[in-house]
């Protein structure tokens, strides 16, 4: 009996930014319109905001389960974002997503974000979503009142330092205009996925 062959190459697409540029709402809207794409949990050590899931919006463990985790290998990237707040993205959430025949959609941390372009490299394509102006993601954070103005501080502070790695990404969405931002988001991902001709995706 001949085997089944398929000709399907796992992609990864990442979007990193700082914290209140946009780019988990760009996210999901790319997670909407459509496209072979699967949405990449990853892990933190932070506690759950308000409305969040274990296993759906992240992967929540302790601190010393993280450690366990990165000692033994399991990640393909992490970062300890603040002291004692650790990020990661598990492989076997790309296994996972590749095995279905889906392409990983990645919305990390900036640093988490270049590793993994290094790590897949032309399988990859890294997109930096940058704030219109610091004045502006300050507004932003402000508004969301999920932090303390400790620490809107300290992801401002962040913030100025993660803008210098945009040059390092593939392409920058400045996201001045959410729906034109998405736009260019949606056609962008959709080229890099399927080609030129094939914007939509379909067969």
């Amino acid at each position: 009996m001949g085997s089944v062959t398929t000709d399907f190459s796992g992609k990864v697409v990442i979007f990193s930014a700082p914290s209140g540029s946009g780019k988990t709402t760009i996210v999901r809207s790319l997670l909407a319109r459509g496209l072979a794409l699967s949405f990449s949990v990853s892990a933190c050590t932070r506690l759950p905001r308000a409305g969040e899931q274990h296993g759906k919006d992240y992967y929540f463990m302790t601190p010393d389960e993280f450690r366990t985790h990165r000692d033994q290998g399991l990640f393909v990237e992490w970062e300890e974002v603040y002291p004692g707040t650790f990020y990661g993205t598990l492989r076997s959430e790309v296994e996972r997503i590749w095995t279905m025949q889906r392409h990983v959609l990645f919305d990390v941390d900036v640093r988490g974000g270049l590793a993994i372009k290094q790590l897949y490299g032309s399988r990859a394509l890294s997109v930096f979503v940058q704030p219109p102006s610091m004045e502006e993601l300050g507004r932003r954070l402000r508004t969301r009142g999920t932090d303390s103005a400790e620490v809107v501080q300290q992801r401002l502070d962040k913030a100025a330092y993660e803008l210098s790695f945009a040059p390092s990404f593939d392409m920058v969405i400045v996201n001045d205009h959410l729906e034109q931002a998405s736009r260019e988001a949606f056609e962008a991902v959709s080229r890099f996925i399927y080609g030129v001709g094939n914007i939509l995706g379909a067969s």
